[in-house]
């Protein structure tokens, strides 16, 4: 079983590396074509790490119109590596729900995501204000790169309490997402 899974692994793998490039040749060279419906199938199918890989061999470059995608795959990349690890069996133990009792013993976790995620909030609090005003914005890549690093409460709050980015598929369905793959990784180290 564990044999068969780590060969369709790579395979999958090796299919996402190139239907991302093949997107990439779309995107660059036709008007309006893209397999991006495709590319979300392979990485629901467990693909997500050989599209990652092509993304940072060949196109590094985050712009607004790649970045729902990107936000899609990382996600669901950190939530198959937790699935992963568990199917495997690097997860022993019985799965229980220890969330206070681990907080309460790492304080520093706690002072963490506090302060990731006010910062994360004023974050997006200072970019409405500067929308509103017709300033220089905080750069997309940031405000989601704080939620990725904690802060996707602090995102979610200053999205619904500034209205800001509400209109944006990347951030309306990119931070939920982002909620989601956390919960997979608090889940997975609560329970070791």
């Amino acid at each position: 079983m564990g044999d068969l899974l780590t060969k369709y692994l790579l395979v999958i793998n090796i299919i996402g590396f190139f239907v991302f490039l093949l997107n990439k040749y779309l995107y660059d060279n036709t008007p309006e074509g893209n397999v991006d419906k495709l590319l979300t199938i392979v990485s629901l199918l467990g693909g997500s790490l050989g599209i990652i890989l092509s993304i940072l061999i060949f196109d590094r470059k985050a712009e607004k119109g790649n970045m729902m995608s990107r936000v899609f795959v990382i996600c669901i990349f950190i939530i198959q590596v937790v699935l992963f690890l568990t199917v495997r069996g690097y997860h022993i133990g019985n799965y229980t729900q220890k969330v206070i009792n681990f907080l309460n013993d790492n304080n520093i976790i706690i002072l963490y995501l506090i302060v990731i995620n006010a910062i994360t909030f004023v974050l997006y609090g200072i970019d409405k204000k500067r929308a509103k005003e017709g300033r220089w914005r905080i750069r997309i890549v940031t405000l989601l790169g704080f939620a990725f690093a904690g802060g996707s409460i602090g995102a979610l709050l200053g999205m619904k309490v500034f209205n800001h980015k509400i209109h944006v598929d990347y951030f309306t369905v990119g931070i939920p997402l982002i909620i989601i793959a956390h919960l997979f990784l608090v889940f997975y180290f609560l329970n070791p």
